[in-house]
């Protein structure tokens, strides 16, 4: 028995590193490890063969496993000193107390793990054939202490005995009793520590009881494992973990065992664990839940970083599985994924099923992200504002999505409903950048009024935002405010040119913004343009000019320089130089400034580029509300037809609009009627017609308009119907 035991104690050392360093040694006594199963091994403890049994010192206090010195090997194993085998050979006694205990119980599980120690202390020893049927202990103090026992009840095990002890002083208890409730007040001590994160007693405790360290006591060489690993000692962790999968066969504790090593180990140490997986008839392997988890945490490291990419064969298992069991955390993985790696139609597919089988914040807001980029904003918008106070993240995202959908060109009619739920989200994030979009929205359906409050209130949360001032100071000179500019100019001058440039141009009293669907701010006016709303998505700094084509718009754009970050005077530049600038801070939505480039380029002899510069130079002006400076930039240099109906349309457009916006219908209907005979009217300058007549009480020519407006399905032209009724009711 003393043999067997030195076999145990061998691998606590090996495996603890207590008294005798395991390392030390191994090269010149211990045999490399074979993790091949032997089949002569129990599976619930190691076996070494005799010659490499070593006895080691068990000294208090221990030295520091780190540092624990290797005692030199004994020339031949100490003889074993057996429990009471006579020189005839005979077996040793073995204390069965315990068997016959679990018999009475009939409890079979304790039972059957009874005869497995004892087959494994004594190799020689035979099983009674029916253990049930073992004859019952007839000492009945005896089995009140082990009934304590199997309670759990160590302390009052200790005072039974005592108590014993002293009323029977001949009296002795079964040495394999004492031994298992030493062994149980260590697994509860072990246990407590690990519970309690003390690595270091956790070893200490395993290192001097090394019966705890078998496959009958798995959850006490995990925690053991776990102490290694806590202290910076993987390679011992790994051991006792390999340990496990070499020679327990259980299941569901193999599977534990390979999810705990993949949790604590390095992935080179984890996937050399791996490789002890068993597989069943089918093929199929005991670790696919491990490998399953491993292929998610690549696929999510992925998603969180663009720079790390998830294998192939990871991505493949994560989509079998999303497919398979339907979980939507998989298809977020794979949704997410996507997305970081620039794979939008993937990313939208496995948004679009994780939201279909549980809707959520973070599948709405991936759904949303991916909306967006392919420019489906309105849809965005929708999926996300259930969530839209989820989290930071989400409210961001949202507003993106409400920036982006007001912010199209063209402009998108975006519903009433819609509008004040933007307006409501925008308000209560405070968000600067998105009551600076409100404005420059408000300005494009010519709301001037509407569009210096919301200039105005991104001012009060942010004096220094100067896209925000330099919408309030354009809409001050639009609506004729010169006291509101001028002091506007004193807070800015020497921070802002364009700010100072507003208004130095005019020629002529200022007619309107610039053209897109209308709805004007009068006494019967179709209601008022409300909402936009942005944080990180990119904004559009001013509305384009929407009645010219784009394609019209940027000559030669894909051979243009794109950098006008810089401040340069047009003087310095050549007229081709020039040119490009001009349309660059078109692009960049600073008009005035790219007027001033294509005046420098107006300077050429070449007649297409003086086109060209004059063209531009006329949307610029558009753009910047400035109508008669654009018609006079119109005319000076020749223009193509097209251009010329494009020009003319829009300009005639913009006084109809600044003339509705100041009251004068008549010249609102004059500049509308100009512009018929040039093109077509459109649905928005219908109904801007409609409520020129309706001010002017021509109420059935009002009625005319609108029906046929409404004919096409607009809603303003709806409610200027309304409006008629309303206003002939008062009549």
């Amino acid at each position: 028995m003393p043999a067997v035991r030195g076999a145990i104690r061998l691998f606590a050392v090996a495996l603890l590193g207590v008294g005798t360093c395991f390392h030390a040694i191994a090269d010149d006594i211990v045999p490399p490890w074979d993790p091949r199963p032997t089949g002569t091994v129990p599976p619930h403890r190691l076996r070494l063969p005799a010659a490499d049994v070593i006895e080691v010192q068990q000294e208090m206090p221990r030295p520091p496993l780190e540092t624990a010195q290797a005692q030199p090997a004994p020339a031949s194993p100490p003889a074993p000193v057996v429990s009471a085998p006579d020189q005839a050979g005979q077996r040793p006694k073995v204390d069965e107390s315990a068997l016959r205990y679990f018999a009475r119980q009939g409890d079979t599980k304790r039972l059957e793990a009874e005869i497995a120690r004892l087959k494994a202390l004594y190799p020689d020893w035979t099983p009674p054939a029916d253990p049930l049927a073992v004859p019952v202990n007839v000492d009945e103090k005896l089995e009140a202490v082990w009934a304590l026992y199997a309670a759990g009840k160590y302390a009052e095990a200790r005072r039974a005995i005592a108590q014993r002890r002293t009323d029977e002083p001949g009296w002795t208890p079964p040495p394999d009793l004492l031994e298992r409730l030493a062994v149980a007040e260590a697994r509860e001590q072990l246990v407590n520590a690990s519970n309690l994160h003390q690595y270091d007693t956790v070893i200490r405790i395993g290192s001097g009881h090394p019966s705890l360290l078998t496959c009958s006591e798995v959850d006490v060489l995990w925690r053991v494992a776990e102490a290694f690993a806590e202290t910076q000692r993987a390679n011992r962790a790994r051991d006792a973990y390999r340990y496990i999968l070499t020679n327990c066969d259980d299941t569901q504790e193999r599977l534990a065992t390979a999810q705990n090593a993949v949790r604590l180990l390095p992935s080179e140490m984890a996937d050399e664990l791996l490789a002890l997986e068993r597989f069943d008839a089918a093929g199929v392997g005991e670790f696919g839940p491990v490998r399953d988890d491993l292929a998610r945490k690549g696929v999510a490291a992925g998603g969180a970083d663009p720079a790390v990419d998830a294998s192939p064969e990871q991505l493949a298992r994560v989509e079998k599985l999303a497919t398979a069991e339907g979980k939507a955390s998989d298809s977020l993985l794979l949704g997410w994924y996507n997305l970081r790696h620039g794979q939008s139609e993937a990313a939208e597919k496995w948004f679009r099923a994780a939201r279909g089988i549980e809707d959520s914040a973070e599948a709405s807001q991936g759904l949303s992200l991916v909306l967006v980029a392919r420019k489906a904003f309105e849809e965005a918008e929708s999926v996300l504002y259930p969530w839209r106070d989820a989290n930071d993240e989400t409210r961001s995202s949202y507003l993106a999505a409400v920036a982006n959908l007001l912010g199209v060109e063209p402009r998108v009619d975006v519903p009433p409903e819609v509008l004040q739920r933007m307006a409501a989200a925008a308000a209560s994030a405070r968000d600067v950048a998105a009551a600076q979009q409100f404005g420059w929205y408000a300005r494009a359906f010519n709301q001037f009024d509407t569009a210096g409050k919301w200039f105005s209130t991104a001012l009060s949360w942010n004096p220094d935002d100067e896209p925000s001032a330099y919408g309030l100071a354009l809409t001050y000179h639009q609506l004729g405010n010169a006291t509101g500019l001028a002091e506007l100019k004193r807070i800015w001058r020497g921070r802002s040119e364009r700010i100072l440039a507003v208004g130095e141009r005019t020629r002529g009293q200022p007619a309107g913004g610039t053209p897109t669907s209308v709805a004007v701010e009068t006494p019967a006016a179709p209601p008022s343009a409300q909402s936009v709303a942005v944080e990180t998505a990119p904004v559009l700094a001013a509305p384009r000019n929407n009645a010219v084509s784009e394609s019209a718009a940027a000559p030669g754009t894909a051979s243009r320089p794109r950098g006008c970050a810089d401040t340069i005077h047009p003087s310095t530049l050549s007229a081709q130089g020039a040119l490009d600038r001009g349309w660059c801070l078109m692009e960049a939505n600073r008009p005035l400034e790219a007027a001033e480039a294509f005046e420098r380029a107006l300077a050429t002899t070449d007649g297409h580029a003086r086109s060209d510069a004059a063209y531009g130079q006329s949307l610029a002006y558009l753009r910047a509300g400035l109508v008669d400076d654009a018609a006079v930039a119109a005319a000076k240099a020749p223009q193509q037809r097209r251009r010329v109906a494009e020009l003319q349309s829009s300009i005639l457009a913009e006084r109809a609009l600044g003339a509705f916006e100041n009251g004068r219908y008549v010249e609102a209907l004059i500049a509308l009627d100009q512009r018929a005979q040039i093109a077509p009217e459109r649905i928005d300058l219908m109904v801007l017609r409609g409520y020129a007549y309706l001010n002017l009480n021509r109420r059935e020519d009002a009625r005319r308009i609108f029906e046929a407006a409404a004919g096409t399905g607009s809603r303003d032209a709806l409610k200027g119907l309304a409006a008629v009724d309303e206003n002939a009711s008062q009549r």
